[in-house]
Formats: structure tokens, sequence, C-alpha cells
């Protein structure tokens, strides 16, 4: 049997997914990643256990799958996290600065000061924010030792990096397109964003296709040495392309440590009320546009929420918050700020209108409500942008697979989702464009015929005016604390 090994390395976990020539998932395997905390709103992970993670990922898929051929590797990734390296060595010359990190805040705060907001959404399609890499990349290089010679990347490119034996200093498109340094329009690194960050161009990795050759492996176990990488893609990008989202107006929300909310585009459409535009995916040179609203905490709060209430696991949280009504105290999951649609750094995590009739099963209930008025807003900013009704709405990750959970944002956002029964997505839609590359689908719509298993849940009546209102006074309170400090 011929299949692609397709890796998918996430934020908590490094996963590994084969897949046939028929689209179908035959093995799977994963392995921890590890992210340490080292100041309040930083976050870190250790590059090198990274690719270790992916390795242990590789080893157990290939131990529990059937005998196959790899035909190809296919890579996709957690976004926006960056690193540097050593480009002789290979030594890791800093830690990877993950998406959710907010070290740079202040450096950000005087960018904006400066006057480069606009100028750096209107070329990038980004905000100016700490969860994307431009001053990240700028704090890594203030830390690098004199003498060394330097390679800055997107986590794809530190595993083509260590995929490849040091032979490729390579990205894909849409990896690049959230970076803050890549020129949308032009589809080049733009030496006028190297400028305002403080960042050699130079120094980046060249841009490719998200179908196209990436090189080649050097000493991955179990992968025959020369076996072609032939698709690197960012995790989200890749849950999108999974689904067959390709008509414009359709979209996905991936549910994980935080969550993407996509919908594609006819073409480039400029970012405004909190959402971004970028890249979905580039074949064959043309790139393909989408909005993004990146909610940072989505089911980071659950396990954290369980420990709180004393309860065993996720399971048994999401279990207190289904036999609780809806409408009690608001939860704001704001533990390193807001993302999209809110854009709010210095914004915090709190619980608002607890009174002595507050449960444990409506403090429960009022997290597992947060994730869908999360999606809530990040949707309706979408809709007022583009002006166009929002098609087919697919799901993905973990907590996809809860019912309840994805009722509650069907309920919210009132309109159907569409639950996937493998919730690999990002793993899945990296392998099809690796077929695109191999030639084993020919285009876009053999991929889009290729077989999906899926439900649609219909939304129910909720009181949503009341949800919203309680919702929208929690925001307020979360933001109250920065809104007062700036006022002072």
């Amino acid at each position: 049997m011929r299949a692609i090994l397709a890796i998918d390395q996430g934020t908590t976990n490094s996963k590994a997914v084969l897949v046939s020539e028929k689209g179908e998932i035959v093995g799977r395997g994963s392995a921890p990643v590890g992210i340490s905390y080292p100041k309040p709103g930083w976050v870190e992970q250790d590059p090198r256990r990274l690719y270790a993670s992916v390795c242990e990922a590789i080893d157990a898929c290939l131990r529990a799958s059937p005998a196959l051929t790899i035909e190809a590797v296919a890579i996709s990734n957690q976004r926006e996290s960056v690193t540097a390296w050593d480009a002789e060595t290979g030594e890791a010359l800093g830690p990877l600065v993950s998406w959710q990190c907010r070290r740079t805040a202040p450096d950000c705060e005087r960018l904006i000061a400066k006057g480069h907001l606009d100028r750096v959404q209107a070329v990038t399609g980004l905000p100016l924010d700490p969860m994307f890499p431009g001053s990240k990349f700028r704090w890594l290089l203030d830390r690098v030792p004199a003498g060394r010679s330097v390679r800055l990347g997107t986590v794809d490119s530190w595993l083509v990096h260590c995929l490849t034996g040091g032979r490729r200093h390579v990205c894909d498109a849409s990896n690049a397109a959230r970076s803050q340094l890549f020129d949308l329009r032009e589809q080049r690194w733009s030496e006028e964003l190297g400028e305002i960050f403080g960042v050699d161009i130079a120094l980046l990795p060249e841009v490719l296709d998200s179908s196209a050759d990436f090189g080649r492996t050097q000493g991955l176990p179990g992968v025959a040495d020369g076996t072609p990488i032939m698709a690197a893609i960012g995790d989200s990008h890749a849950a999108l392309f999974g689904h067959g989202a390709f008509t414009p107006g359709d979209g996905k929300v991936t549910f994980g440590t935080g969550s993407s909310v996509m919908t594609t585009l006819a073409q480039y459409i400029a970012p405004r009320n909190g959402v971004t535009t970028t890249v979905a995916w580039r074949i064959g040179g043309k790139p393909t546009f989408a909005f993004e609203g990146n909610i940072l905490v989505c089911a980071a709060s659950l396990p954290w929420m369980a420990d709180i209430l004393g309860l065993a696991d996720v399971a048994a949280l999401v279990e207190l918050a289904e036999s609780a009504e809806p409408g009690g105290p608001g939860f704001v999951p704001a533990f390193v700020g807001l993302g999209a649609p809110y854009w709010n750094a210095d914004a915090r995590a709190l619980f608002s209108q607890i009174n002595f009739n507050t449960t444990r099963a409506q403090m429960a209930r009022s997290v597992t409500d947060s994730i869908a008025l999360q999606v809530h807003d990040v949707i309706a900013a979408m809709r007022a942008q583009s002006g166009g009704a929002l098609g087919a709405l697919y799901v993905d990750g973990g907590p996809s697979q809860n019912r309840f959970l994805m009722q509650c944002v069907s309920d919210l956002i009132n309109h159907p989702v569409i639950q996937c029964e493998a919730p690999e997505a990002s793993a899945l839609g990296a392998a099809y464009l690796a077929g695109l590359s191999l030639g084993l689908w020919s285009d876009l719509d053999m991929v889009a015929g290729l077989p999906r298993k899926s439900q649609t849940i219909q939304p129910q009546p909720v009181d949503r005016a009341g949800l919203l209102d309680s919702w929208n006074d929690a925001l307020a309170r979360s933001t109250a604390r920065e809104t007062k400090a700036k006022g002072e």
C-alpha cells in the first residue's frame, strides 16, 4: 500500500498520520511536546524537544500501521511560533517563542506609538499584536551570541531543516503570511517591514507554494532517506483545505488550545472589524485568500476549570456543564489577553455576575459557553465585513468531537456546523496537498470528492440576546482594568 506520512505539529502534541491513496487514514501516532511559562504572559517551547516529539509520533504511527510504502512526507504546523538556529551547525539559538506568548507586547505598543499600525496591517493583513512573529524575531535576534550565522523561521521551516539534515531553509506561503514580514499582494518578504521590525529579511527562509518540493528526508527514523517532502502549510489553513472548503464563504473552526475561525475568499479583501486577511494556501504560484479570526484561549480553559472544581478530567467538566441551563455567570478566558475580534493584550480572565446562588454546574457552563461565544463574535465580524453569506461551516480538532460543545456553537451562531468524524483535518489537508504534488489527485475537484464522514448539527432555539448581554458585560469588565490604567 502506498501512503503519505503527514506530520501535524501542534502546540501541545505532535501527531503523525498515514493517508492512503484513497484519502483514508490508515495509521496514527502522537507524542507530547511540552510547554513552559517562564514569566507571566511568556510562553515558550524547546525546539529540540519539538522535533524529538515529531520523531516519537512518527515511530508510534509506523509501529501501529500495516506494511506500506511512504511516497512522501507532508507538514502541517502550529503557526506564529518562531525560533532561531545556527545556519552552519543547526544548533538552536533560542527557545521556540509560542504564538500565545505576550513578551513583546511593549515592543508592539512602541511600534503603534510610532505610527506603524496602519501600514503593517495594510501590507500583511495582520494587526500589530505580540501574537504575530515580527517582534518575536527581533527579540530572538537580540539574544543571539555574536558571530553566529543565523537562520530565522516558523515551525515548518525548523522542521524542514531538521528533516533534511539542514539542507533546506524554506517555508510555505501560508506560514510566511502569518509572520508580519510578508507582503500579501506581492507574495514576497518585505524590506520595508524588515526595517520596521528590525529584522534582516535575508535570514528568513525561501517561500514556496504550499504544494511544492521542500527537499528530501535525511536521518529520519523509520523513513527512507531521500523520501520527498511535498507539502507544508499552517495547521489552520491545512484544516480548511482538508475539509474541501474551496467555495468562497465556506469556512471552518479548529478547536484546540486556542481556536482559528477561517472563511475562504474569492479575492483579497483588506482586513477590518478585528479579523485578519491571510493566504489560505498557494498552489501553482496563485494564492487563495481567507479571513481568519484567532482566539487565543479555547479548550485550554477546560482542564484549568476541571482542576479548580476538583473534577477528574475535562469529560467530567463538560458533563457537569451540560446539566446547567445557559445564562448563568459570564466567563472571559483572557489568560493571555484577547485575540480576534477584540485584540486587547491587557484584558484579563474573570468571572462576572456571581452570587450566593451560583452553582458549580453554572460555573462549568460559563466556561464551556465561552468557547461558543468567542466563535460567535468572530463569525459576526466576518459577516459584517464580507457582505456575503456564510456557507458550509466545518469544525475540527479534539473538542469538535463533543456533541454538546458543538451544539452550543451552532446555537450561538444560528448556523449549522458540520462535525467531521476524523479530527485530523490538518493532517489530511497537508496530505492532500502532497498528493497534488505527486499527482495522486489531479485537481481540487478530485480532492473535494475524497470520502469524508460527517454529520450536520442544526441550531436550536436559545436566548441568544440574553447570553450575549451577559457575555458583553463580562467582556467590558475584563478590559476595565486596562481602560482605567490608560486613563489615569
